[in-house]
């Protein structure tokens, strides 16, 4: 088994995760099999019960395993399907070895960071890297280990003494070390600085572990002397990245040139698109974007094979309501402005019920606008409480989220859910939804399958026992669980695209391959749908049909990048970018 180590100095948000996705892209395209982990050095036990104000979304695994959103991003890039297990935090390792220690298995010792914990974290690497995750038989070829965090972090230090003694087992020719690290540029003389890459570099090196290869990122193309600096103070050989991991890794004569036609294709398409679709999105964490990434990334998947250019217009769903209107008028136009602007509406996952009301205005102007509209999870719950109150004149009907006590409770906390306890308590991971009529925009979308598996994050379900009287007045449950008593689609029939769901789709889009429901809300805010819909929509999109939304190595979101960016990573101009 090889391995990759990504690790970040300086300052964090660097994007370690997309140098590790991308890296393991380019191996991939080198006939080598890859596999990820993440580690977290936080003490949680997963990001579960994490506000994604505090670390972004939380990505659902396949096991029902939350988990960082990194993750989601090793999953799109490298078309894998991933374990809970490849996601390892300090809350996970110190519980192993408690555990153990309470179970008598270290017979006596004393319990301590080293040897213990430290190897503790080297046997789950172990354990896990083996793990087949591309759906063939056998260990892959290639782990890529991710360490969040920044060298010097005083919670990463039991993590960086255990992959120091790990490089040293494994052997030289298993293990590569690339550190990100910033090359600031400052505004006052517009010099780039290698300063913080050389001392971050040189603190590494005291922990034990040593580079092979820099991932400098910066707001300019590094100049060539800049290079060279770097490269004679830290001792690293500069540019040629899949050259550099093949030769440490004894791979030069077992992998071939990295075969990336197919992405720079798409790529070069996609920067071609210029005509707009604009997609209100409606949330409770606007004002961080990552906490919403792989919603943002489904819906620039959907866009390409539609030649639409995404824009995306953040809502906050409180500035919706009356009270934004006597508080901050001028937020509460400028929200409806945007709302009424769009293509398309979406209201996606969520919890608690701040916004709530807002979510259910944006659902309301959908509905009787006919606005393609699509609701996750929340979004699908908020959509039946609008219809319960607008068209069957229920007008307390609401959820016992929001309100234990009303008399109509459209949305009921699930039986086996748990009150007392937060982490690991909802319906999680992959659940299977049998469709209930064949001609519903949900089925078509989906490839005319009698059922479609999905991820599930959620505590709160669709009463019922009231959905009949919902069916009787228009609503129409398309999609329901093998019990046939939780509801996982609503449509409106008779609107362009109006299409709720319990699961959350944007976890399982992948580049080329883009959601069905969120290309469904493209295709009709484009007018497409109905193309789509009689032409049929393949399992998989062409070159000729338009691609993901990685951008190209010249350019991302329209702005002209170069080497070192800090929007990529770069091997003599070969870049891969999310």
């Amino acid at each position: 088994m090889k391995y990759v180590l990504v690790t970040g100095g300086v300052v964090s948000g660097l994007g370690k995760g997309v140098t590790a996705s991308s890296i393991g892209l380019i191996l991939k395209a080198c006939g080598l099999r890859v596999t990820s982990i993440k580690i977290d050095p936080y003490l949680n036990t997963d990001a579960g019960t994490m506000s994604p104000f505090e670390h972004g979304e939380v990505y659902v695994l396949d096991d029902g395993g939350e988990v960082d959103l990194d993750l989601g991003n090793y999953e799109r890039f490298l078309d894998i399907k991933l374990t809970r297990d490849n996601n390892i935090t300090t809350g996970k390792i110190y519980q192993s070895v408690i555990d153990k220690e309470r179970r008598g298995d270290y017979l006596g010792k004393t319990v301590q960071v080293v040897p213990h914990i430290t190897d503790a974290i080297q046997e789950w690497i172990e354990r896990v890297a083996v793990i087949p995750v591309d759906g063939k038989e056998g260990p892959p070829d290639v782990c890529v280990i991710e360490l969040g965090g920044t060298i010097g972090d005083i919670e990463s230090m039991p993590f960086i003494e255990a992959l120091g003694q790990f490089s040293y087992r494994v052997g030289a020719g298993n293990f590569c070390l690339i550190h990100v690290s910033l090359v600031p540029v400052l505004s006052v003389v517009g010099e780039q600085k290698t300063k913080p890459t050389q001392h971050s570099v040189r603190g590494l090196r005291s922990l034990g572990l040593t580079p092979n290869i820099l991932a400098c990122r910066s707001t300019t193309e590094l100049d060539e002397n800049v290079m060279e600096k770097i490269s004679r103070f830290c001792h690293v050989p500069d540019q040629k990245a899949h050259e550099a991991i093949l030769r440490v890794l004894n791979l030069k004569g077992v992998a071939r040139e990295p075969a990336l036609g197919e992405w720079t294709s798409r790529a070069e398409l996609c920067d071609k698109l210029h005509e707009p679709v604009r997609v209100a999105m409606v949330g409770k964490y606007t004002g961080l974007s990552d906490a919403y990434l792989s919603v943002l990334k489904a819906l620039v998947h959907a866009s390409v094979p539609c030649h639409r250019k995404l824009c995306i217009d953040w809502i906050a769903a409180g500035d919706l309501e009356c009270e934004t209107a006597k508080e901050n008028l001028d937020n509460y136009k400028k929200a409806w402005k945007l709302l009424k602007g769009a293509d398309a509406i979406l209201v996606p996952g969520g919890f608690g019920d701040r916004g709530v009301e807002g979510k259910i205005l944006a659902a309301r102007y959908a509905r009787e606008n006919r606005i393609p509209f699509l609701g996750i999870c929340l979004g699908m719950q908020i959509a039946v409480i609008e219809f319960a109150r607008s068209i069957v004149g229920l007008l307390d009907a609401n959820s016992t989220e929001f309100d234990p006590n009303t008399q109509n409770p459209c949305v009921i906390f699930m039986p086996e859910g748990s009150k007392t306890h937060m982490g690991g308590t909802m319906r999680l991971g992959s659940r299977r939804t049998y469709f209930q009529a064949a001609d519903c925009k949900s089925a078509k979308l989906y490839g005319n399958q009698r059922f479609v598996d999905e991820r599930h994050r959620h505590r709160y379900e669709v009463n019922p026992d009231m959905v009949q009287q919902l069916e009787n007045a228009g609503l129409s449950f398309t999609g329901k669980d093998e019990s046939g008593r939780r509801m996982e689609i609503v449509e409106l029939p008779n609107h362009p695209y109006f299409v709720g769901v319990q699961f959350h789709p944007e976890f399982k889009s992948r580049p080329g391959k883009p959601s069905a429901l969120f290309l469904g809300l493209i295709a009709a805010a484009t007018g497409q749908l109905e193309t789509f819909l009689k032409k049929g929509v393949p399992k998989t999109w062409g070159l000729s049909n338009g691609t993901s939304g990685l951008k190209s190595h010249r350019y991302v979101n329209g702005s002209k990048l170069a080497n070192g960016s800090l929007d990529g990573i770069y091997s003599k101009g070969n870049g891969i970018h999310v």
